[in-house]
Parts: structure tokens; sequence; C-alpha cells
């Protein structure tokens, strides 16, 4: 005996016009009716289980249907349980129905209109800069967790947030970076070796540790951002700033290190003890010191193009440029563009220096002439006429006529050269009697 009514069968068969059906013909519908439906509701039992949840809904039986391949009931997609209704049609045969809500029209007319939706838009803010979130309305709220990285974020960035202006800005990092006690102490060791001034054996125990150890990974880039601080903090001082050059040189020395990722940090560094603009106390250090620190930073960045420079296809551009451009800016000291020759030179070699620095020589030389007359300015602008001679003897290697045919000689050739590059460096080709650098020099130019 089938728990489905036999009944219920017969009254959808008079539905749909079949008048008569067997008896038994109606008792195997019903069978197959209640296995059809307990079919349907374990497979709706399931989701919910998977759902976790412990009341059946419509959306569960919707999902049994799809996966019996029946073709889902419609118009009962509803999240809130369903009311139904009980009516009675006879003795013992209660009907059920879904109770409908009743809407007061007068409430729903006299109600207030909803707000009116913001139209969309879009706008821009800072995520993380440098891996750092800061903390703006626009990021998400800082996680209690981590208020114990907050003293360390804050000054994760100084130098930027001190272009910016924003020097209070407090920023979290987004990892936290765990240092074990070793490292901890052997970074703080070696800085404050670097640093002791009256101790010259310690700081070069510093110096050989950081060229041969080969567990230093996770103190590169604590090193690089130490030495930006120092560069930007303590440009009066000759000390910090060497001693700083040569910690960058230490690091590139030590062929087990991967720099890569790190030089974008480490070129502002060496870029501005090359051409800053004041480096040192002259009254203190003598007026030449900071020359030597420029040879010094020149040979580390030439260093750096080598080894980085087949990886970056823009790192030397870039450093050409901003040596290029503080050249030719007539406003900065001789010593900064002292730094810029250098830098060229050493990162665009022979062609970079008939591209760039040549053709400018000539514009150059009244600026020259003004600082060769000041009697404050003479050894400076001797050391840049210096630099800017032994740029044009690189043209050397790269000059094609090796001999003096078609060049005019004695007063004329003179005449050419100061056309060239200029009163003061033409002159000092010229009294040098190097037949091969002034043929490189003039190579470009038309014979006569």
């Amino acid at each position: 005996m089938s728990v489905w009514n036999p009944e219920n069968v017969t009254d959808v068969a008079e539905s749909i016009g079949i008048g008569s059906l067997p008896r038994e013909v109606v008792e195997h519908l019903a069978r197959d009716v209640e296995y059809r439906m307990s079919q349907v509701l374990n497979e709706a039992l399931k989701f919910m289980r998977h759902g976790k949840r412990t009341t059946l809904t419509t959306q569960d039986v919707s999902q049994a249907l799809r996966i019996l391949d029946v073709e889902p009931l419609y118009g009962y997609e509803s999240t809130r349980p369903l009311r139904f209704g009980e009516a009675s049609i006879g003795p013992g045969q209660p009907l059920y129905y879904v109770e409908d809500e009743e809407v007061d029209f007068e409430k729903l007319i006299n109600a207030p209109l909803p707000k009116v939706p913001r139209e969309m838009s879009f706008t821009a803010h800072w995520l993380a800069v440098e891996g750092v979130q800061p903390s703006i309305p626009q990021n998400p709220l800082t996680d209690p967790r981590t208020t114990e990285l907050g003293g360390k974020a804050a000054g994760a960035n100084s130098t930027l947030a001190a272009v910016s202006g924003n020097d209070n800005v407090s920023v979290k990092p987004l990892v936290k970076h765990v240092l074990s006690k070793e490292l901890q102490l052997y970074f703080e060791r070696i800085c404050g070796a670097i640093l002791d001034e009256g101790n010259d054996e310690y700081r070069s125990a510093a110096f050989a540790s950081l060229r041969t150890d080969t567990g230093l990974h996770q103190l590169v880039p604590y090193f690089v951002q130490f030495v930006a601080d120092k560069v930007t903090h303590n440009l009066k001082s000759m000390f910090v700033l060497s001693h700083s050059m040569q910690l960058i040189a230490a690091l590139l020395e030590n062929q087990s290190l991967f720099l890569a990722p790190y030089v974008p940090g480490i070129v502002p560094s060496v870029l501005t003890c090359l051409i800053g603009k004041h480096l040192g106390t002259p009254a203190l250090d003598g007026a030449a010191t900071h020359f030597a620190l420029r040879d010094y930073s020149a040979s580390l960045l030439s260093k750096i193009a080598r080894q980085y420079g087949p990886s970056s296809s823009t790192l030397k551009p870039r450093i050409a440029r901003s040596c290029l451009k503080h050249f030719l800016d007539s406003h900065k000291p001789f010593g900064t563009h002292y730094g810029a020759v250098l830098g060229l030179t050493m990162i665009a070699g022979a062609q970079g220096v008939r591209a760039l620095i040549l053709p400018n020589l000539k514009t150059y030389d009244m600026h020259l002439q003004e600082g060769v007359k000041d009697d404050g300015k003479r050894e400076q602008a001797e050391y840049v006429i210096q630099a800017i001679v032994q740029a044009l003897v690189t043209l050397q290697e790269d000059a094609v006529n090796a001999m003096s045919n078609g060049h005019p000689e004695g007063d004329a050739l003179k005449e050419r050269l100061v056309d060239v590059v200029g009163e003061v460096v033409g002159a000092r080709i010229y009294g040098s009697g190097k037949q091969e650098l002034i043929n490189a020099v003039l190579e470009k130019e038309p014979a006569i």
C-alpha cells in the first residue's frame, strides 16, 4: 500500500481529461510518485547538510530537481520561509496554500520615497607605497593583531614621507619580516662599527665580514635602507658619506648576495654622493675632499651598471639622463658638474661622450670661463676641466681617423678646437700636443 493517496492520482487524471483509470494503474502510479518524491527529498537533504543548515529551503529542492534532470519549479525562489495556510474542501481533505502578505495601499502611497542612489564614480588612492600600506580612510582598518608593528611601520619609508611633507603618516607593513636575534645583533654591530670613527680595525673587520659572509640575504634591505637614511640626513659629514659608499661596495663584492631587486634603492644613494650639490664641510674636510668621494661614487655606479645593466634595460638611460640634466644646469656648483661628467663617462662610454658631452661643451664654456676667473671657484673649475679632458680622451679609442690629414694646423687648428669645445677646453687640448686626441675631437667635423 502506498503512503501517497491514490485519489490524488485520480484527481490529476480527471483534470487532464482521463475519465477512468483502472485501480491497479492508479496504485502503481501512486507508488511511483512516492518513490520520485522521496528521491527528490533525499537529494535536497544532501544540499541542506552540505550547506550546514537544519532547515530545508526551496533552493535545495530546485537544486535536487536540477541534479535529477527535472525541470525546476518556478515561482518559489524565496529566501524567506513560506507561510502555508490550511483550508478544508471536505471531510478529511485539507488544502494547503501559500498565504500572501496583505499590503495597505494607503501606507504604501504615503510612505517616504527611498534615497536616490549616488552616481557611480571612481577615485584613486595609494593602496601601498613600496610594500607599506598607508593608514588612510580608503584602505582597510588596521588589524589589532598587527599594532605591535606600528612603531616600525611609521618610519619604514621616512625618505618618501619627508619629501611629500607627511612626516606623521602612520603606515603598516603588509608582511611581518621576522629576523632572528643573531641577525639583529649582527646588524647593530656592523652599523655601529662602520660609524665608529675611533676604531679603524673594528671598521675594517666589519667591511671584511660584509664582503665574505654568505648568510646576509635577509639583512640586505636593511643595509640598503640604512645607507639611504645616512646619506639623506648626513650630507655634511664626509665620514658618514664615504663609509656608506664603502658599505655598498662591500655588498657588491659579496658573491653570495643577489642584489638585483635592491638596485633601485641603491642607485639614488650613490647618485647623491656623485652629483650632490653640497657634500661635506669644506672648512673642515678641505675643498677637494668631496671630489674623491665623487670619484669613488662614479666607480661604484659604473660597477652597478656593468653588473645589472644587462638585466634592466632602463638602468643606464635613467642614470645618464640624471647626470646630463645636472651637467646642463648652470645653477649647480662645479662639484655637481664634475660628478655628472664622471657619471656620463663611465656609464655611457665613448659613444655617450660624443653624443651627450661634446655637443654641449661650447655652451658650457662660458660657465667655465667665469669659474676660472673667480679665485674662489678656480680650483673646482680645474677639476671639471680635467674631468672633461679625461672624458674626451675616451674618444681616441672610438676614433675612426688616426691621422691628421684634412685638419688645419697651428692657430687655425686651435680656432677649430675652440669652435667645437669652447675656449677653455680647446686651449687645454691644444696645449697638450696630443694629435690623436685632437683628431678624435674633430672627427665628426667636415674636412677642409
